[in-house]
């Protein structure tokens, strides 16, 4: 009986999470363009939506820039996060604070710096302003996911391995990056979550040679939702789905 409030709160929480997904997978087949009322089963918008040719680059781009500031974030904040943890240098705190004021500054804030800089520097809107802007505000989160994983390890596995001889670029290579890859693997799995998911800061860098997928949805929804854009983000739920299923296999302990 004691469990009973907290089981009804999960199941409250919970369910006000995933209800809306849930209709909104439901309408994904509904056979009518804007009502809301259900006309009958249909396929006729996955259909169209696989037949979109603009959609799709969209989509294209989207991927090819997920990817791409995933990886140079998780190499950049997985280094950071190591050179903090195992030096101490000037102005260590001072980087550590920065780190999470970018985490904690709103979208909006950064966005419009990155488009100050961007225009004093000259740099045209598009994909590389895009690439840039992305791995900004992903380095944060690879440093911190990283940082709450090497602090774990027993210190004197360092020194061991210093009094066997191994340098500085052998211990990187063969004790701590070894040791980190699931937290390095996290690293990316968020940057590249954050980056497909990112609409404010990129509503600002984009240029119009360059469209992303979120951006796209976002001057469908303008318009009016449309059942389109319901089986759109059906399929990017079930690809979420994958992917969070592989990470668990792959970072689950083994036995």
């Amino acid at each position: 009986m004691n469990k009973l409030p907290v089981t009804s709160y999960l199941t409250g929480i919970y369910l006000f999470f995933y209800i809306p997904i849930i209709f909104l997978i439901i309408y994904s087949f509904n056979n009518a363009q804007y009502s809301l009322i259900w006309h009958g089963f249909s396929m006729r918008w996955y259909h169209e939506l696989f037949a979109d040719g603009d959609l799709w680059v969209a989509v294209l781009h989207s991927l090819l820039l997920g990817i791409s500031a995933a990886t140079v974030a998780m190499c950049v904040g997985g280094l950071t996060a190591i050179t903090m943890y195992r030096y101490d240098f000037f102005g260590r705190r001072l980087l550590s604070g920065l780190i999470f004021i970018l985490i904690l500054s709103p979208d909006i804030v950064m966005g419009i710096s990155l488009l100050i800089l961007f225009s004093l520097l000259r740099v045209p809107l598009g994909f590389w302003s895009l690439l840039l802007a992305h791995i900004t505000f992903c380095i944060p989160f690879v440093v911190v996911t990283v940082y709450s994983r090497i602090v774990s390890f027993d210190e004197y596995i360092f020194e061991a391995a210093k009094d066997l001889g191994a340098k500085d670029s052998v211990i990187l290579s063969r004790v701590i990056l070894p040791l980190l890859w699931p937290a390095l693997l996290s690293g990316w799995l968020l940057s590249f979550t954050l980056s497909i998911d990112d609409v404010m800061i990129s509503y600002f860098v984009a240029g119009p040679d360059f469209e992303i997928l979120p951006l796209k949805i976002y001057s469908m929804v303008r318009l009016g939702v449309k059942p389109e854009i319901n089986a759109l983000c059906t399929v990017t739920f079930g690809l979420t789905l994958i992917l969070v299923a592989i990470s668990q296999l792959v970072l689950r302990k083994k036995p």
